[in-house]
Parts: C-alpha cells; structure tokens; sequence
C-alpha cells in the first residue's frame, strides 16, 4: 500500500533524529525509481540536474516549472523527498513564504532555501540578517501548514573564490535559530571543517555533500557526526559525462563510445509495468 504525504514526512524526520543516511539527488522520474530499487531510504532532487533536463542553467528555471517536477518526483515513489528549493524564488521574505507555502502542497518531506541571491547586480549572499528572515518565513510557512516537512538553512559561504568558514557557521546558527531543522554548507572539505559545523549547530543535524570522488566513507562521516550526506548534481554530471563521451565519439564518425552503457532489456525490466 502507498504510504501518505504525512507517513513519508514521519519516516524522514525520522532518518535526522540519529545514525547519517545517503539522501541521492536524481533529476527525473526514471532516475528516481532507479534510486529506490537499490534501496536507499529517502531523495533529494537537485536544482542543477533538473535545470540540465530543461536545457537551462542551474538557477535559472522557473518556479512553477520547479513546483511541477516537485510534484512529479513526490507521485513517482513512496520515498520522501527532499526538494532543492533553491533561495524561495523570493527576493524577500513574505515571497519566501508564499513560495514555501506552495512547495509544501507539493507533497514534499523536506525543503531547503538557500542564502544565495541569484542576482548578477547584487552581492552573491543575502545579509546574514536578511537571510535568517527569510528562514524564518519558510518556517511559518511550514508550521503553518502542519509543520511536518523538514527545514534545511544553507549557507553558500564556503562555493566562493575565497570560502570562509567563520562566515558559514555564522550563517548556520543564525538559520538553526531562525528554526530551520537541519543545516546544509555545501563545499565543505576537510574532516575538521565539517567536524567544526557539527559542533557548531548541535544537536541540529547537519547534511554533507560529496559531488565528487572523496576518501570519506560514510562510516568517517557518520564518526564526525554528519547526519545525512548529499551528492547534488553529481549523479545528473555522471550521466551526462557517460552521454558526452560518447557523442564526441560519434561527431568524429566513430561508434566506440558506448562500452559502458546499461542494457535496454535491464532498463526495461526496471520500468516494466509503469505505464
């Protein structure tokens, strides 16, 4: 039997409250089924791996376009999902909200806004003030519609030219107090970096992200004290790695570029019956 909006939100506040859990981004229905036939507990769509699917950039799609693939991927499993909300799609605070309000009808366990402005004419950064206001408008919106789906605050500090860590815990404990649930600095790097944000907002979980090769196992991660561990548009990058690679082959008249692809007959049997 398909589990509820409300039996989906439980089970993934429930993965935050001990242990750390793999959340993997997939960019589409296909890609998200995939996910769950291997077993893994909860997903996390990625702003980048879908804008990449609308031939656009990342943050550059639309919000109702984003609503939509929110609900598409929610109806898809009986996983929780965790959405890339980028900043709200807001430039204040009550648009945080109306726009949070909207992303939680979606069906969504968890939701994440971002302090980037996504404005080429204004520093890369909401004001640390500003930003916790806007958390803090995502939080009433979620309460106000029940409270189950999760809050992650994040703070972009560390993707910078030059990453400063002080500025990102700043961040992280400002949006923990502004009620966000779980904290999120994508760009951390080293063990002490990522130890330093765990302490720094306990016992508010803390998300990692891996979007690369990494020496960190998820046991290390877990030893640190991370709670969830993301991969963002890394898995969207592999497959379309996989689909560069072999079109450049094709564009030099050559046909050796497919060595490494999955089976019709496997990809059908995965989807067989979906129709």
């Amino acid at each position: 039997m398909a589990r509820t909006i409300a039996e989906k939100r439980a089970a993934f506040r429930a993965l935050h409250a001990s242990g750390c859990f793999i959340l993997p981004n997939p960019w589409d229905v296909g890609s998200a089924r995939y996910l769950v036939g291997l077993g893994f507990q909860a997903l996390a769509t990625t702003s980048s791996g879908f804008a990449w699917t609308r031939g656009l950039a990342d943050n550059h799609v639309h919000r109702d376009l984003v609503l939509a693939h929110l609900r598409e991927m929610v109806e898809a499993t009986d996983l929780p999902i965790n959405a890339d909300f980028e900043n709200g799609f807001a430039a204040d605070a009550h648009g945080v909200f109306a726009n949070v309000r909207l992303a939680v009808a979606t069906g969504v366990a968890g939701l994440s806004i971002e302090d980037s402005t996504n404005d080429d004419n204004a520093p890369p950064q909401f004001p640390i003030d500003v930003a916790a206001t806007r958390v803090a408008a995502a939080r009433r919106a979620i309460d106000e519609a029940g409270g189950e789906a999760l809050l992650i605050g994040r703070a972009e500090s560390m993707l910078f030219d030059q990453p400063s860590l002080d500025d990102a815990i700043a961040r992280l404990k400002a949006y923990a107090a502004a009620g966000a649930d779980c904290l999120y600095a994508p760009g951390l790097k080293t063990g002490e970096q990522i130890e330093a944000v765990v302490r720094a907002v306990a016992p508010k979980p803390v998300n990692v992200l891996v979007g690369s090769n990494s020496d960190f196992t998820l046991q290390d991660l877990a030893a640190m004290g991370v709670r969830r561990v993301s991969v963002g548009g890394a898995l969207a990058r592999a497959a379309w790695g996989g689909v560069m690679r072999a079109a450049e082959q094709l564009v030099h008249g050559r046909f050796d570029g497919f060595g490494g692809n999955a089976p019709g007959a496997q990809l059908n049997a995965l989807f067989a019956g979906r129709d």
